[in-house]
């Protein structure tokens, strides 16, 4: 089995290494968990659905769509790019970034990844190529390519006029917003083994936080790529290759001063911004995306709990625990609501106070892999197999 020193674990579903010798017995398979009995109290309304290529296939990527300006923007892996007005779904643009290879022969996959980052004037989107591209917002014609240090596995980030670019080799890059060249280079370090995917940077005070695979969290000052400090969060332990994962792949959030971050074998950390220093810890691991709003967090653990905790010490609030390994998305706060897609394109509404299912509603056969978005007064995913839904409530 390749693993490219990178473990395809993908949602971190055993379904993705069932054929891997890392798992030695019909005991190590984890079964999913029974579509759970929802009387619904309301029904979401869908307002359209437009196809955008072929999605992400069999594919691990967060290849995700992004929202500016009644404007939705969304990918599929093969190349295409598609805006999208945001009221009807009516097609603005196109745009293939695959390369042509000649009349009669089909063409390559620009293996497009990381999902989409929209910022003034431009959409960006990275590729396992390791190729980020910046396109006009307003004809989708290419503003600038930049060839990175490896595999753009994160979406992009944009601060200060840079274009921040984690990449599958442990680098984070910092690219002229204006044409892309490369201002700096920040290497993070990277161990043999780890997941497929990494953090991208959060932005606060001209510095990058990001979390690195080798279970640290780094912050980077934006201005020349400098090495601001370092904590690590997760430590190497356990018997298995799995057990002893310390990736930290997720997005840190920054509020008021505290930095929240979370790795997959290690913790959920709250640390001070300029420091790094810990204020508290607690024994929690994912590799999705987590929310802070309100003085809570918000988040899916690897075994696809959806929880939420206290800011001020991390205390459990409440546990949603009847979607055990359904392969969550990262959640999204949608009209007071907490909304989570599945790997059988379930999309489900939670009540953020208890943790209570308020609705739920089969939405796509393919499956959900990266997280709903919300665009103004809609929320907006995208199916593994392309198609992109807009709904209301």
């Amino acid at each position: 089995m390749q693993l490219r020193k990178t473990l395809l674990v993908g949602w971190v579903s055993v379904a993705l290494l069932s054929g891997c010798s890392l798992f030695n017995s019909e005991e190590d398979v984890v079964k999913m968990s029974p579509l759970p009995k929802v009387e619904n109290q309301f029904t979401p309304t869908k307002v359209w659905s437009k196809s955008v290529g072929n999605g992400v296939g069999e594919y691990y990527s967060n290849l995700h769509p992004a929202w500016q300006d009644n404007t939705i923007y969304a990918a599929d892996r093969f190349g295409v790019v598609k805006a999208l007005d945001a009221d009807s779904g009516k097609e603005k643009w196109s745009i293939n970034l695959s390369e042509k290879t000649g009349f009669l022969s089909s063409n390559i996959s620009a293996q497009l990844s990381g999902g989409l980052t929209v910022s003034g004037d431009h959409v960006y989107v990275g590729s396992e190529k390791a190729v980020v591209y910046a396109l006009n917002t307003a004809d989708g014609k290419i503003a600038w390519q930049t060839k990175v240090a490896g595999e753009a596995l994160s979406r992009p980030v944009v601060s200060d006029g840079l274009v921040l670019v984690h990449t599958g080799n442990g680098m984070l890059q910092g690219l002229s917003e204006s044409d892309g060249t490369i201002q700096w280079t920040a290497n993070l370090d990277m161990p043999t083994l780890s997941l497929r995917g990494e953090s991208a940077p959060a932005v606060a005070f001209g510095a990058a936080i990001v979390g690195g695979d080798n279970g640290r969290v780094s912050a980077v000052l934006m201005k020349e790529g400098q090495l601001i400090w370092q904590q690590r969060i997760s430590q190497t332990t356990g018997t298995t290759e799995i057990d002893r994962l310390s990736d930290v792949d997720t997005t840190p959030v920054i509020v008021d001063g505290v930095v929240y971050a979370l790795a997959y074998n290690g913790n959920l950390v709250a640390m001070d911004l300029r420091s790094g220093q810990v204020a508290w810890k607690r024994d929690v691991g994912s590799v999705n995306d987590i929310i802070v709003d309100g003085g809570r967090i918000y988040l899916v653990d690897q075994d696809d709990r959806v929880m939420a905790l206290d800011t001020q010490g991390g205390v459990s609030l409440w546990r949603q625990s009847d979607l055990l390994h359904r392969n969550l998305t990262a959640p999204v706060l949608f009209n007071g609501y907490l909304v989570v897609g599945d790997s059988e394109g379930y999309l489900h509404w939670i009540n953020t106070s208890d943790g209570r299912f308020v609705a739920q509603q089969k939405v796509d056969s393919d499956g959900f892999l990266s997280a709903p978005i919300v665009a103004s007064d809609k929320l907006v995913v995208q199916a593994k197999g392309g198609e992109v839904y807009s709904f209301t409530r």
